[in-house]
């Protein structure tokens, strides 16, 4: 006899959705109202990635809490609501995931290059969301992780995610040397190219990593972080996977486009690039990996092995500690001007 839906569902689930359902009556009784938070999407013509959070915030919060993100992991997810999303003068309604992230492909008519689109929830004000459309001509793009690559982190792994979300703000984070600049000549060499940051970091703490990579000027782009908590099958969300089925989405998105692919080697960008590079070796450009230092090596849990990974690959592999020694090896096989 097969199980009732409900059953289907984790137990740590059902659990943080009756708790998400108890803190939204009280905080609707308190006067708090729901606010929708946007990401940056992308798209190409004839659809367009929506990327938004649904939450529950005092009405003057939003604004002030522009520095900490400790406040954005304690915000209630509003997950029962419909936004509805306005692009090029259509709006179309959309719905939250459990965790009150909305992450959906809509039809849209837009144009290749930047846009805004308008994303409003019940009785929200309505906010704007940057979305940027590749071009069907363009033929080369960027994937970026964020800790360790574009900045530093220098902590053990398993108190990254709660330093980053609980104490550190954008001001105070430390930019990878040269990284910023190998993005923007990569971006200046090819205009048309899209820029996604792929991370395993909740989407709680995006507003802040926004900031950060505007205040250290790299170029704007998408951002693909995770939600936290459980999942309907499990207690936690993998990272692994969410950068795995998300790579494999934009070999499905773009078919034609070849992707820089950008880590370190202190997680496992190498071997999950290595997978997607071995399954869809026609959509790589390259791999640059960012070396760490033996002192981040060891708080990271070590280093992988950069060989294993080149061997048999039809796909050129880069190896280096900053942006700079990137970009000698980028430019030594003309991705890059000298």
């Amino acid at each position: 006899m097969a199980e009732p839906a409900a059953q289907l569902i984790h137990r740590a689930a059902r659990i943080e959705d009756a708790f998400h359902r108890w803190r939204e009556r009280r905080g609707r009784k308190r006067g708090l109202v729901t606010t929708v938070v946007p990401y940056t999407g992308y798209g190409a013509p004839g659809w367009t990635r929506v990327l938004c959070r649904v939450v529950l915030t005092r009405p003057s919060t939003v604004a002030r809490d522009k520095v900490r993100g400790w406040r954005a992991f304690f915000s209630i997810p509003v997950s029962d609501a419909q936004v509805s999303v306005t692009a090029g003068g259509v709006a179309q309604r959309v719905t939250p995931s459990r965790g009150g992230v909305v992450d959906a492909r809509v039809a849209t008519d837009l144009t290749p290059g930047w846009h805004t689109i308008t994303l409003s929830c019940d009785d929200s004000d309505p906010v704007s969301a940057p979305v940027f459309i590749v071009d069907p001509d363009t033929k080369f793009g960027i994937v970026s992780d964020i800790d360790d690559t574009v900045m530093v982190t220098a902590l053990p792994r398993p108190f990254l995610a709660a330093w980053n979300t609980f104490v550190l703000d954008e001001h105070a984070r430390t930019p990878v040397a040269g990284m910023a600049v190998l993005y923007e000549r990569l971006r200046r060499e090819h205009p048309s190219s899209p820029v996604i940051y792929l991370s395993t970091g909740a989407w709680n703490v995006a507003p802040t990593l926004t900031r950060f990579l505007d205040r250290n000027l790299y170029p704007a782009g998408a951002l693909l972080l995770t939600d936290w908590g459980p999942t309907h099958d499990r207690w936690f969300r993998s990272g692994q996977d969410h950068k795995r089925s998300n790579l494999a989405r934009f070999a499905e998105e773009f078919p034609d486009l070849k992707w820089l692919l950008i880590g370190d080697d202190g997680q496992h960008d190498e071997a999950l690039y290595g997978e997607f590079a071995a399954a869809h070796p026609d959509n790589v450009a390259a791999v640059a990996i960012r070396q760490l230092s033996t002192g981040e090596a060891v708080l990271a849990g070590g280093r992988t092995k950069a060989a294993e990974h080149e061997k048999g690959s039809s796909v050129r592999w880069f190896f280096g500690q900053n942006g700079a020694e990137l970009s000698r090896s980028l430019e030594s096989v003309g991705l890059l001007e000298n």
